[in-house]
């Protein structure tokens, strides 16, 4: 593969950080120059995003992080992913004759997580104030940001239903009735407001660790969390089942919950170690898919060929198939991951691999989960709808324009993070009224047919997508990467993977090339459809590949050039120093470092 790339790898021994959007990755920076670390950063980083990309993340939203601290000496995992309502029973959905969550909405929410999953990360990990990382936001929400053109195109989408369902959001994304027009001055100053309250409130305790416990209680016990639920006690308001709805979501679901420190899901490949998140994420279904392609000789194939290309979308459908039949949250559901992780499993799976592209969903069967592996298999036989379909915010093939978000940061201490932020897009659901920002969407991600692990149940997580990750080489914490993007985040962080460890490709050389994904296996977002055999390439790939991609079945639908992905990564190699890059794909994400 020619080692072109569109921008230089960033190198330093200071600190990197990557993410999204250009002004959050000086953000991050500049709190590492003013004496932060990596979780400082990237809690700054985060907030600024909801700012800049509202229509990616925000404060409503949600977000898994993979860290390592040296201090601990270990990889962990924060959990910010809010579970569902104590109100948000299959019964109660099925009752108004819904047979799939709306994709936005009020009945779509679950507990917004990520405000919480900052507040423990920058407490147990960081060394800064409240203050300090959450002023940076405050100043552009404030003061103002150039607005992106894709936020835009999302306002303008949606306009219509926001004049006439949803005021609040009207009256936030169109003040005056106006359009923003591409790259003018947007400001939140409600949203702004409402962190400058939070600050108010943090700084009346004493201590850095007091202040942080008092801004986590004013947005889940205190004033947030009582504006959400005088919100939702009244607020009936339309979703895309085209009907009106009111949410379940209470102040209470709110004040019982807080975000998790856990253990990571960990894979062996070759001399690396590959840590993501359990099987309430998409995260095993990286680790799955290496598990299958450890048999293949990668090394071998052409990083652009068809080969490769063919080998590991047919393995990724492989995974996926499990992933529909076997993952959800683990406090509520037995997963079988040992199993699905084993070198025997692994093999078996991997002979189901042929030359030509497969058309069907093949999930394994796992001893003792044969009942559950025949329901799931009938209910997506019933229940999934055939036509390509993306997360409601994909840059590419979609109206609304967009994905999520991603951050990488590595400081001179050697500290890592890798989140993938999302939820709380501004056209999930309305603005809450005197806060600046709305709720999220993820519920969507439940089933309403009874007896999965992916069913809907009060205190349950519904299965993210959202899914970094974080590498070991040969043990030492080497490598942070991810993307937005949905069910193809996996997809599109393999490919990196791949050409990175068995290629040689740098970062920047490795996100630069042609990217692939498949819609073959049920999405997770409202409505849930699938195509089977799908295969979508960016038009990068040579014209001989994509033939010859057609050639084996796949049903190959040609992207435009630099459509796909929005990869970043940050790696620390053994002598101290430090590499970022990111993806030149929509023009917003960079790298910075020095």
């Amino acid at each position: 593969m020619n080692a072109f790339t569109t921008r230089p790898e960033i190198l330093g021994t200071f600190g990197v950080v990557a993410s999204t959007h250009w002004i959050a990755s000086s953000v991050g920076m500049s709190i590492l120059e003013k004496g932060g670390n990596a979780f400082d950063a990237a809690v700054a980083t985060g907030f600024v995003l909801q700012v800049v990309e509202p229509h990616l993340v925000g404060p409503g939203g949600d977000m898994p992080a993979l860290v390592y601290s040296r201090r601990k000496d270990k990889v962990e995992v924060i959990c910010a992913q809010g579970p569902a309502p104590a109100g948000a029973t299959i019964e109660r959905y099925t009752s108004e004759g819904l047979s799939l969550i709306p994709g936005d909405g009020l009945l779509a929410t679950v507990i917004p997580g990520s405000f919480d999953g900052w507040m423990l990360m920058l407490r147990d990990y960081g060394s800064m104030s409240v203050r300090d990382v959450l002023e940076p936001a405050i100043y552009y929400a404030e003061r103002g940001h150039p607005v992106l053109p894709r936020v835009v195109d999302t306002i303008a989408g949606v306009a219509d239903l926001f004049e006439r369902e949803w005021p609040t959001s009207h009256q936030t994304w169109m003040p005056g009735g106006k359009m923003p027009t591409a790259h003018s001055n947007v400001r939140n100053p409600v949203l702004a407001e409402t962190w400058k309250r939070i600050i108010a409130e943090a700084e009346a305790k004493r201590g850095r660790e007091n202040q942080i416990e008092a801004a986590r209680d004013a947005f889940y016990r205190g004033f947030v969390a009582e504006a959400i639920g005088v919100y939702l006690e009244t607020a009936e308001v339309m979703d895309s089942s085209g009907s009106r709805h009111k949410g379940v979501l209470t102040a209470d679901d709110m004040a019982g919950w807080s975000a998790t420190i856990e253990e990571p899901l960990t894979y062996d490949y070759h001399d690396w170690t590959v840590a993501k998140t359990g099987p309430w994420g998409q995260g095993p279904v990286f680790l799955q898919t290496l598990s299958i392609l450890k048999g293949f000789d990668i090394a071998g194939m052409d990083p652009v060929g068809a080969d490769f290309v063919h080998t590991v979308t047919e393995a990724m459908k492989l995974a996926f198939a499990d992933r529909e039949v076997y993952y959800g949250d683990p406090k509520f559901a037995d997963v079988p991951i040992e199993h699905l992780l084993s070198d025997t499993y692994a093999a078996a799976r991997r002979k189901l691999i042929s030359p030509q592209a497969s058309l069907d969903l093949c999930a394994g069967v796992v001893p003792g989960f044969e009942r559950q592996h025949d329901l799931v298999m009938e209910m997506l036989s019933k229940d999934s709808q055939t036509g390509a379909v993306y997360e409601p915010t994909m840059a590419h093939l979609s109206q609304k324009r967009g994905d999520t978000v991603h951050i990488d940061v590595i400081d001179r201490e050697g500290n890592f993070v890798s989140v993938t932020p999302s939820g709380g897009w501004l056209q999930s659901s309305p603005t809450i009224p005197g806060l600046g920002f709305c709720l999220n969407s993820r519920a969507q991600m439940f089933w309403l047919q009874p007896g999965l692990p992916t069913s809907l149940a009060p205190g349950k997580r519904p299965r993210t997508t959202l899914t970094p990750s974080l590498a070991l080489h040969e043990g030492r914490p080497t490598l942070s990467f991810g993307t937005p993007g949905g069910d193809q985040q996996e997809q599109w962080q393999l490919s990196f993977f791949l050409r990175h460890v068995h290629h040689g490709l740098n970062l920047q050389a490795a996100i630069d090339g042609p990217l692939f994904h498949t819609a073959h296996f049920p999405a997770s977002f409202y409505p849930r459809t699938r195509e089977p055999g799908s295969l979508i390439a960016e038009a990068n790939f040579a014209a001989d590949v994509l033939n010859a991609l057609r050639a084996r079945g796949h049903r190959l639908t040609v992207a435009d050039e630099w459509t796909v992905g929005r990869l970043t990564a940050a790696r620390r190699d053994a002598d101290g120093l430090l590499r970022a890059a990111a993806t030149p794909r929509l023009m917003q994400a960079y790298a910075v470092g020095r």
